[in-house]
């Protein structure tokens, strides 16, 4: 079997490489990343150790590019994890974001078909729902409606859109994740839980938008992996599957408990400006992918903290 995994190096996508590559030794693995700001390249060099793994350096958006890969490499399988993901970023270069995260995926698909790759998952996001008020007590199932608040959050529900279109136009046999958010090893120093950390260990303010009652809800990062190692597995082509561990935290509570964690002083706390546009809550079901596939999370919510904690000060 020969998979392709797009946007690889990425903190996603770094994690399953590595959970692939430990799990399926017998399988090839082809990874393409364009190596922005977010790739780890330290890891490429160690994935390169193994004779089952190749590399290719461009973009998702090049269709000439990715068609001479899909064309040497005759994928069976491809995931993809390739998207420009920061919400801030999204408002000052909407182009980007739409170029990588809804082109980009017309390419993979149109590309999915015409080498007859068996299966494309694609990793979306629970942003393509919108917010909730912080009070609610509604989770949000797959079948709700699309309600994106941001051009990060639009152009993955779009891409999903073009998916699902294309699954019912041409049959194309894909599956999707869309998962609350991840945390843990290699992940950009400007996300949140990692500034926090990076900035404690300096003893610098930690800015916290708003009054920090957004409520996020969490999943380590190797959880999110198996789910979609599940799916891709035994998901039913055409569907999509929340994933999160349900573990929903406020912005400032989980500052102060990261602060709490490594003995650093809550003065650090800096409140400034909230972001014109700023997603309340967010909040899904995943009793789909346990009822169907029998999905559990391994990880305690404290003990990824402090793994993610200990990765960060270099232990």
């Amino acid at each position: 079997m020969k998979v392709l995994i797009t946007g690889g190096l990425g903190f996603i996508g770094v994690n399953f490489t590595k959970f692939f590559l430990g799990k399926y030794k017998n399988d090839e693995l082809v990874i393409v990343d364009k190596l922005t700001y977010a790739a780890n390249k330290k890891m490429l060099d160690q994935f390169k150790n193994f004779s089952t793994f190749s590399f290719y350096k461009g973009d998702i958006s090049d269709y000439s590019f990715l068609e001479k890969v899909f064309r040497k490499e005759k994928f069976d399988y491809v995931i993809n994890f390739a998207a420009e993901t920061s919400v801030d970023k999204s408002f000052m270069d909407e182009a980007t974001f739409f170029e990588t995260n809804v082109l980009g995926v017309i390419n993979l698909a149109t590309l999915c078909l015409k080498y007859n790759v068996k299966r494309l998952h694609q990793v979306s996001t629970d942003e393509i729902y919108g917010d909730l008020d912080v009070s609610s007590d509604y989770y949000f199932k797959e079948t709700d409606s699309f309600n994106p608040k941001n051009p990060y959050a639009l152009s993955k529900a779009q891409a999903e859109e073009f998916l699902m279109m294309y699954h019912k136009v041409h049959g194309l046999n894909v599956t999707i994740s869309r998962s609350t958010n991840n945390f843990g090893k290699y992940q950009a120093s400007d996300k949140l839980i990692p500034l926090v950390i990076n900035r404690a260990l300096n003893n610098m303010e930690i800015p916290v938008f708003g009054d920090g009652k957004n409520v996020r809800d969490w999943i380590y990062v190797l959880d999110h992996c198996k789910a979609i190692d599940l799916i891709i597995k035994n998901g039913k082509s055409g569907e999509a599957y929340n994933v999160s561990s349900h573990e929903p935290h406020q912005n400032l509570e989980l500052i102060k408990f990261i602060l709490q964690k490594m003995r650093k002083k809550e003065s650090l706390i800096k409140f400034v400006e909230d972001r014109k546009i700023h997603d309340r809550k967010y909040a899904v079901d995943t009793s789909k992918i346990e009822k169907e596939l029998g999905y559990r999370h391994d990880y305690d919510f404290e003990y990824a903290i402090d793994l993610t904690i200990d990765y960060y000060r270099g232990k």
